[in-house]
């Protein structure tokens, strides 16, 4: 199959666009640009610019041979979506193929997250008589307290600390800025963490000077430490304590949300905390609740 020169040059022009314009996530952004570009290949020499509504439902029947989740197909639909929509702004097509796609309902399910007990326990099991274990122990007490997005913990600059106010601010999806809370444990944590534990952390390297723009959490060579790292983090404390349960840094964001939830907090509130530009997206973490207050409810009434 060839890849049409032209619809190239559109996939190239249409990644700039939803990265710079729109605001994508680099996450987000680099699925839309392989959404489309396995349908260019698909659409062979056949100019983008020049396919109907029916030759767009073709594609949508042909990728039915992958068999895949709900999810993926949606978002394969919602970047072909956007790639016309931006086309047809740009005045490349007089009409837009994909603006009747209906994307397939996304099965509902419910965010997994971590009880109290759980939370301390993979706390407490942090060797915090390294350095490194120091900065994991921070790392985490940081994700539970505020539960700000492994990515945006990742991203921290010493400029992006207010510890005197315990406030941080974070760069969340599509580079949208909001202040959050930390908890005084996790401000002594994270406190203890810069003034000990960080200049030991890359031990034979010579550390830059301390500016705004110098990451917080840094990995044995001084670098900033990738989120691929925390995960890892993450995946050796559970399997030392053999929780029975598969935990991932999102996990202490979704408890975080469902503990302040379950306390009484205002949704409003927490939408703002976790940076969610919709409150249907916060709402999900009421029916967490529920369902935990059904499963206790079940557990300890005599007559359940």
């Amino acid at each position: 199959m060839v890849l049409n020169l032209e619809s190239k040059h559109d996939l190239e022009d249409f990644k700039s666009y939803i990265l710079v314009e729109k605001n994508f996530s680099e996450h987000t952004a680099k699925a839309y640009y392989a959404d489309i570009l396995a349908y260019l290949i698909w659409l062979d020499n056949q100019a983008c610019e020049d396919v109907n509504f029916s030759k767009v439902r073709e594609y949508l029947h042909f990728i039915q041979i992958f068999n895949y989740k709900k999810t993926t197909i949606a978002r394969k639909i919602a970047s072909i979506r956007t790639f016309y929509k931006y086309l047809h702004r740009e005045k490349k097509i007089e009409n837009n193929p994909a603006e009747s796609l209906i994307s397939p309902k996304r099965p509902k399910s419910l965010p997994k997250f971590l009880t109290m007990e759980e939370i301390e326990q993979i706390l407490n099991n942090i060797n915090i008589e390294t350095p490194a274990g120091y900065r994991n122990r921070a790392i985490l007490e940081l994700l539970w307290a505020s539960g700000m997005r492994v990515s945006e913990l990742s991203g921290l600059n010493f400029g992006n600390l207010n510890l005197e106010n315990n406030e941080i601010t974070v760069f969340g999806k599509g580079a949208k800025e909001r202040i959050i809370l930390i908890t005084d444990r996790a401000k002594r944590y994270l406190q203890g963490y810069i003034d000990y534990a960080r200049p030991l952390i890359a031990k034979g390297y010579i550390l830059d000077p301390i500016t705004d723009t110098t990451p917080v959490f840094i990995n044995k060579t001084g670098y900033r430490l990738q989120t691929r790292m925390i995960r890892n983090v993450i995946n050796d404390i559970v399997e030392k304590i053999q929780l029975p349960k598969k935990v991932t840094p999102h996990m202490f964001r979704h408890s975080f949300a469902t503990h302040l939830i379950e306390n009484g907090a205002d949704l409003r509130v927490v939408q703002e905390l976790l940076g969610h530009a919709s409150i249907s997206n916060t709402q999900i973490y009421t029916h967490i609740s529920m369902q935990h207050m059904k499963e206790v409810y079940n557990e300890t009434h005599p007559r359940a």
